[in-house]
This record gives C-alpha cells, structure tokens and sequence, in this order.
C-alpha cells in the first residue's frame, strides 16, 4: 500500500528545512503509512529578538539549540502588520500582506511535487491550511484536490480581509491537535476555529506549542489516515 503524500505548510518564522527537523518523531511515528513533504513560504521576515507567535514555534527538545534569533532563514504566509512586515496570531487588523504569493507558492508546490493526499498545517500553517481549504471548496483553486487536512496549533486569523474563508462551513475531513498548555496559540483559539469545519476530529495534549508525536498518539493519527488509504 503506497503511502499518503502530505504537503507539510509550516509555522511563523519557520521553513520547510526546519519544520522537516521538528517533525522528525512524527515522520518516524507514521513512516509505513504516510509521507511527508515540505515547502518554504515566500514571505522573509526580518530578523528579531522573538515575542510574537515565533518565539515556541518550535518543539521543546530544539529550542536551546534554536539560538536567541531564532531560525535560520526565518519565512512566513502573510504579515498581519503590512508597515513592520511583521506578524501576531492575536494582532486585529483590516489587511494583511503577502497571502496572495503564498498561495502561489502552494499552487507551484501541487505542481511540481504533488499530487498529494492531504495537507498538514503547523501554527501560522494551519490557519493558513484553512484558508486553502476554503479556496478548493470554493472551486477557486483548480489545482488542489486535498482529500483531508491536519492542523495542529490552528486558528482563526484576526484579519477583517481574511473572513471570506470562515463564511461557510468546510466539508473537508478534518484532524484538529492543540496541547493545553499552548502558551502561543491558547487552545481556546484552535477551538475557535472548530465550528469552520464539518464534523473535525479533534486531539489535544497536555503540553504546548509542537506537533505531539508519541506512541499514545499514535492510534489517533493513523486511524484519520486510514480511512483515506
């Protein structure tokens, strides 16, 4: 049985090499059934002492070795401050920018390495998963034909432009994982996200920001994926 390919959209101040690293327990928990690609965001964001959303987007075991500016080649899907180029999953604003060329960067991805199964979206990813499920069930996407998204750490954008992608309900099936303790993304706000979907499976962990990958959650993640094998 061939694997499930899933393109892999990754957190704030992330990229697809680094994301790759962090998810390293997931890939080893589902490496018989599921085959994870990875993808950069086009948005470079400047380098600066972290406070917003970048600061634990990262799994606990790589923060001491991440340094005090964070990743190298930091990248993101869209600011939510367009004058600083900046971005806060919390920060209220009317527009944002550059989610026009991340899309793009994820029609480019189908393309050129796809086809893929489904979509695993990390933190800013996740939301960011939302909307391209909202834009293939619109038909506004021709090119993607995900057949199930992941979102760990997801939420609703708080940007007015971005309310277009919540107005109807997502019928795409859906895995939901956010940890209790999320100090970045509370689990309040990836339960704000819960009604955008039909019937979303959700699993959550006692811990904070970072994809949980342990052998109890195991059961959880490769019962979603089967019912697409």
């Amino acid at each position: 049985m061939a694997p499930l390919r899933i393109l892999c959209i990754h957190g704030y101040r992330q990229n697809g090499g680094s994301f790759r690293e962090k998810t390293g327990a997931l890939r080893k928990l589902l490496k018989k059934s599921v085959e994870l690609v990875f993808v950069d965001a086009p948005l470079s964001v400047v380098q600066v002492p972290q406070t917003s959303e970048g600061s634990c987007d990262v799994s606990p075991e790589k923060v001491a070795s991440s340094g005090p500016q964070g990743e190298a080649d930091p990248r993101g899907w869209w600011f939510s401050d367009v004058a600083s180029r900046s971005f806060s999953a919390q920060q209220r604003c009317e527009v944002s920018l550059g989610l026009d060329q991340s899309v793009s960067t994820v029609r480019e991805a189908v393309k050129t390495l796809g086809p893929f199964d489904g979509i695993l979206g990390f933190s800013q990813g996740a939301a960011f998963v939302a909307m391209l499920c909202s834009l293939q069930e619109q038909n506004l996407e021709p090119d993607f034909h995900f057949r199930f998204a992941v979102l760990v750490a997801g939420f609703r954008s708080a940007c007015t432009e971005h309310e277009l992608f919540y107005k109807s309900s997502l019928q795409i099936p859906s895995l939901h994982v956010f940890g209790q303790e999320d100090k970045v993304i509370p689990d309040h706000m990836s339960k704000d996200l819960l009604p955008v979907f039909k019937d979303p499976q959700i699993l959550t962990h006692p811990g904070g920001h970072f994809i949980p990958a342990t052998s109890a959650h195991r059961q959880t993640y490769q019962d979603f994926f089967k019912r697409f094998q």
